[in-house]
């Protein structure tokens, strides 16, 4: 009898993926789950079979302060108070008396409606509902670890350092910067790590107005476990009916992109040639417009040195210079009122008067181009607002058809060969945990982007279902394998079904319409402390954000 083969991490992580997103999908559909009752164990067990690079050492006994960081930088402010956690639809709060919360780093309305209870509002597709799943998750087993250091003689009492902490917070105590340091040691003994990690949080987490916030967090997140542990008072998440009715009916992506259109119609552009480029709201409105909007500043900072000047934390009154100078040369903003999210750029080439000298602003065959930027979506909302925004627009009975001549997308990624800041050019989109992979003519080549200083890598890139969900074993495998994928990103494959089943199936916009996709690197998780968690590019993605627009621009014009 033939020896069973012994799983790879590879695989296990594969099934621990596949295993998360059927009970994600489960327990969606049920309605409601307790994260750490018995519904959600198959949850977290599949989490610490994972072991995603971004939680660091979500399965060890020490608290992962570089994940805490990273996803409560992507929750509403206060959750960790709340027992009670209800994901909704757009059901109309922001017409009530509830204040409104935006996570920082997560465009995402929340409502905290009394102490134990917060909602967050879903626009974003079922990947938004996966990327919270997954974060609060992590967030409740490492509240757990804190319970366990805190809890002593067979959970009858709690550490004197505890209660120490718990009066500063539920008193609301102001302390001397001495107390301070007593506390942090005394959190580096429940935390599981060194008062100097101890301290690089805390500093993270304060601000003016709420200095000591990481003292909030920890004890709240201690105080629910312990709850939870001795008084059977389960944290729950909850579903609303309306988003259970509405998820995967591209109903918020409908309005945005009818939105989009009845604009087109209305400034006479809806039949002119049309070039949508995926991005964010900055690079393509400087590259074109900000040579021209600040002529003396262009003079004495040439090339990149000018975008750098732009993305400078003081630079807001330059900013607003080329804006302003934008919108009186052919740019219409359209601020997002659908719940996508996404705003949009309308850029109207025939408008545009002094332009960036670097582009001569008119198309080779003579055509008046229009270009709509569209800012990053989240996964697999990038089907639903490329798909519907490849219809055609019915006005009175008429279907008006979009000349699309290309689409172009620019994206942040995660790269497995290089590092921060480098540029990925794929040759395909492979979609993690199916069976489908989506080959394209890729109009940017790697010649097109050398030159600028960063490493170039071209090759098939990875959509996969979640960027908190990958390992290195994993990530190794895709990178190692005859596959020989370059980097992962979360929207690629969807922005690709939605072009080929408009152009190739559908009969929407042309058969011959040109795709260009670039990502740069955000990060590299195959390389220990370069994960997202370790924190942004700052100015050392202008280069290759700046490279990227100047190619897609030129090809377009």
């Amino acid at each position: 009898m033939s020896k069973i083969k012994k799983r790879s991490r590879a695989q296990e992580s594969t099934n621990a993926i596949e295993k998360l997103y059927i009970s994600m999908r489960h327990l969606f559909s049920r309605g409601f789950y307790k994260p750490m009752g018995v519904s959600g164990e198959t949850l977290r067990k599949s989490l610490l079979s994972l072991r995603p690079e971004i939680y660091g050492s979500i399965a060890e006994d020490k608290v992962e302060l570089n994940g805490l960081v990273y996803i409560i930088e992507r929750l509403p402010e206060g959750i960790e108070e709340c027992q009670f956690i209800n994901l909704t639809s757009d059901e109309g709060y922001k017409n009530s008396h509830f204040k409104t919360i935006i996570p920082p780093k997560r465009r995402r309305n929340c409502y905290r409606i009394d102490k134990d209870q917060m909602n967050i509002e879903i626009t974003r597709g079922r990947s938004e509902i996966y990327d919270i799943l997954t974060h609060l998750t992590f967030l409740f087993i490492e509240s757990h670890k804190i319970k366990d250091k805190v809890l002593i003689n067979d959970g009858k009492d709690c550490l004197r350092e505890w209660k120490n902490l718990e009066d500063i917070v539920v008193n609301n105590k102001s302390i001397s910067n001495e107390e301070r340091e007593v506390v942090i040691v005394h959190l580096g003994n429940i935390l599981g790590r060194t008062y100097e990690e101890v301290v690089a949080v805390y500093k993270n987490f304060s601000t003016d107005e709420n200095p000591d916030r990481f003292f909030q967090l920890i004890y709240w997140l201690g105080h629910l476990a312990i709850k939870e542990s001795l008084e059977n008072k389960k944290r729950v998440i909850t579903f609303s009916s309306v988003l259970i009715e509405e998820i995967g009916h591209h109903i918020y992506g409908e309005i945005w992109a009818n939105n989009i259109k009845k604009t087109l119609l209305e400034n006479n552009l809806l039949e002119r040639p049309i070039h949508i480029i995926s991005a964010n709201m900055h690079s393509v409105l400087n590259a074109i417009y900000a040579e021209s909007a600040i002529k003396e500043k262009a003079k004495t900072n040439k090339g990149f040195k000018l975008f750098e000047l732009l993305s400078n934390e003081n630079s807001k009154p330059l900013q607003v210079k080329v804006k302003n100078h934008a919108s009186k040369n052919g740019l219409i903003y359209l601020k997002d009122t659908s719940g996508t999210n996404i705003n949009v750029q309308i850029i109207d080439i025939d408008k545009i008067k002094g332009g960036n000298s670097a582009f001569a602003i008119k198309n080779s065959k003579g055509e008046k181009p229009v270009i709509i930027v569209m800012d990053y979506a989240f996964g697999e909302q990038a089907y639903e607002t490329m798909d519907e925004l490849l219809k055609p627009y019915k006005v009175q009975n008429k279907e008006i058809h979009l000349d699309v001549k290309s689409v172009s997308i620019m994206g942040k990624a995660g790269i497995l060969e290089g590092g921060k800041g480098d540029i990925m050019i794929p040759s395909a989109h492979i979609f993690e945990g199916t069976a489908d992979n989506y080959p394209f003519k890729n109009e940017l080549t790697k010649a097109d982007l050398e030159g600028f200083g960063v490493e170039v890598f071209d090759g098939a890139m990875v959509s996969v279902l979640g960027t908190s969900l990958q390992n290195k074993d994993l990530l190794t495998f895709f990178h190692d394998s005859t596959w020989n994928v370059i980097g992962l990103e979360m929207e690629g494959a969807h922005y690709q079904k939605a072009i080929q089943s408009a152009s190739k199936i559908r009969g929407n916009i042309s058969e011959n319409v040109q795709v260009r996709y670039a990502y740069y690197a955000s990060d590299n998780p195959l390389e220990t402390g370069a994960t997202l968690a370790s924190g942004g590019l700052g100015m050392s993605g202008v280069t290759p954000t700046y490279a990227i627009t100047q190619r897609i621009l030129e090809q377009i014009f």
